[in-house]
């Protein structure tokens, strides 16, 4: 009895000093990375958004793991200089709090669906005036922006998908992922990870989601990915990437509805979400899309090939306002 009380004395020890270094660890990334924008507030929960230049609205949505600032680094600017540019964390990532507090708490698997998220930032992007929107997502923001498209055909411009996540995919995604997601995970581990995550690791983790593209100089020390280290926002993560494949499975069937002009750009050596998995069969789901391969190109090609995904931006808008001007006649 008494081993096993001293036995449980040392675990929650253990277990203080690490809840001890992760609210350390959270409180130095928030301090190093504040929010650039503003915040809206919807439904009780609060959403960031870092809003820059003038004309039609362009909305950006960020990745898996990532925040505004991969956008703000250096995309939105550019893209400032012809479109009233919003950039949104998505709910639990970045500054962005969860659409709820059933989603909250270290012992919970629950996580919102694309189609939760794109209700959730529309009501944003309504309460800030946003009008008609072109709406661009990367990666998992790609599973959003479709379903910001199918859940408002009438009210979204065009549709600009890079790297993203779309359909149903082989295999099974990298172990991290079910467990953190888990509730015994993400109440046990989770903490671990904060507390405990060497700046190295997160160094090659970039890399290998850049590859075969180098990391942009400076990449590293704005983009904040200690954010994405933060307890709660580990969990909103990996809930939502382990939650995505039943999403995308459902949203699949609905693709052939959406009406709106689609420019679908990925790099053909994209490892992290494969274009024949992914870009090609969108390409063939949605009448009218326009697939550009981008040879050679990684997972980030806002940030390896800025110029071609600024052409797929124009030729949505221009499809957009053509399909406009027909619609008046």
């Amino acid at each position: 009895m008494i081993t096993l009380s001293l036995s449980a004395l040392a675990l929650a020890a253990g277990g203080a000093l690490i809840d001890r270094r992760a609210d350390w660890c959270e409180a130095r990334a928030e301090a190093r990375f504040p929010p650039t924008g503003q915040f809206i507030e919807v439904n009780g929960a609060s959403v960031h958004a870092h809003v820059e230049g003038e004309g039609p609205d362009l909305v950006l949505i960020h990745g898996a793991s990532g925040n505004t600032r991969d956008f703000t680094f250096a995309f939105a600017r550019r893209m400032a200089r012809n479109f009233r540019v919003t950039v949104f964390d998505r709910p639990g990532l970045g500054w962005s709090g969860r659409t709820s507090s059933r989603y909250g708490g270290a012992f919970n698997s629950k996580a919102e669906s694309p189609r939760e998220q794109a209700r959730h930032l529309q009501a944003a992007a309504d309460a800030l005036g946003l009008s008609r929107p072109l709406v661009l997502g990367h990666s998992y923001g790609g599973a959003v922006a479709l379903a910001w498209g199918l859940e408002r055909p009438a009210d979204t411009a065009a549709l600009v998908i890079v790297s993203g996540a779309s359909n149903p995919w082989p295999g099974s995604l990298s172990p991290l992922y079910p467990i953190t997601a888990s509730a015994l995970g993400g109440g046990l581990l989770t903490p671990l990870l904060t507390a405990l995550e060497p700046e190295t690791q997160v160094e090659k983790t970039t890399a290998a989601i850049f590859a075969p593209d180098p990391v942009p100089p400076g990449y590293l020390k704005y983009i904040g990915a200690a954010l994405t280290l933060r307890r709660e926002s580990f969990r909103a993560n990996a809930r939502q990437v382990n939650s995505l494949y039943a999403h995308v499975s459902e949203m699949a069937r609905a693709y052939p509805g959406l009406t709106m002009p689609v420019e679908i750009i990925h790099g053909t050596a994209d490892t992290v979400v494969p274009l024949t998995v992914h870009a090609e069969p969108l390409s063939r789901q949605i009448p009218g899309a326009v697939l550009t391969r981008l040879e050679g190109i990684g997972h980030m090609p806002h940030h390896a090939a800025p110029d071609a995904i600024e052409a797929a931006i124009q030729r949505a808008a221009a499809r957009a306002a053509e399909r406009a001007s027909v619609s008046l006649k």
